[in-house]
């Protein structure tokens, strides 16, 4: 028998992953749409080289394919270790990996504001 709360926590729980799933998935997609924009919209209507836009844009596609790919494994890894009654933390990898990714991104965003013509 379990012990009174636990099978309402871990509703809760199973709710607050959904939420998190749904906030990934989000994510992803704003990527995607900031991807389009640098990549095709903004080269076409400020009349600039394109091909840093395109590589640019491109890294952001891959970031909201990589954003999407984490919604599902890590709502997959979290619902098992529930299924189990167990915690599965998300580690510093993927934090680092995706810090690094952002401020290459955002830098290099910065520098077609800045310096592209």
């Amino acid at each position: 028998m379990r012990e009174p709360g636990v099978e309402d926590a871990t509703r809760r729980t199973r709710l607050a992953n959904e939420r998190t799933f749904l906030a990934w998935w989000r994510t992803g997609l704003t990527s995607l749409a900031v991807g389009v924009g640098v990549g095709r919209v903004t080269p076409e209507l400020a009349n600039v080289e394109q091909w840093p836009y395109e590589i640019v844009g491109a890294g952001f596609v891959v970031l909201a394919i990589a954003f999407v790919w984490v919604a599902y494994t890590r709502t997959r890894a979290i619902e098992r270790a529930l299924d189990r009654g167990s915690f599965q933390p998300l580690g510093a990898t993927l934090p680092l990996v995706l810090l690094i990714a952002g401020v290459a991104l955002g830098g290099a965003t910065l520098l077609l504001i800045a310096f592209a013509r």
